[in-house]
């Protein structure tokens, strides 16, 4: 099976943030060629720091995802990250994979 995965940066920030998202967007529509339900992966494993506006980047490629009833797996997310997201309530728009 064919993984369309964006590898997010080794760090997400206000910075890098742009460029995620443009990258994640263009996965997206490459995806829409292939129906519903294959899930866009984000690899976080070489992601060591997620500020506010990273995650706001996550949130946001998670909406436009589930406008096409497409699912996201968070691959290889650090502890703090998953901590984040369960501080924000966050966790359950993501499938979390542990790593590579």
């Amino acid at each position: 099976m064919v993984e369309y995965v964006v590898v997010a940066p080794a760090t997400l920030r206000s910075e890098t943030r742009a460029l995620f998202r443009k990258q994640a967007l263009e996965v997206l529509d490459q995806l829409k060629a292939e129906g519903e339900g294959l899930p866009l992966v984000i690899d976080l494993s070489h992601t060591i720091s997620v500020d506010s506006s990273g995650l706001g980047s996550l949130v946001f490629v998670h909406t436009v995802a589930a406008e096409s009833r497409r699912p996201v797996r968070l691959r290889g997310a650090s502890e703090d990250l998953r901590f984040l997201l369960v501080m924000t309530g966050l966790e359950d728009r993501f499938i979390l994979e542990s790593g590579v």
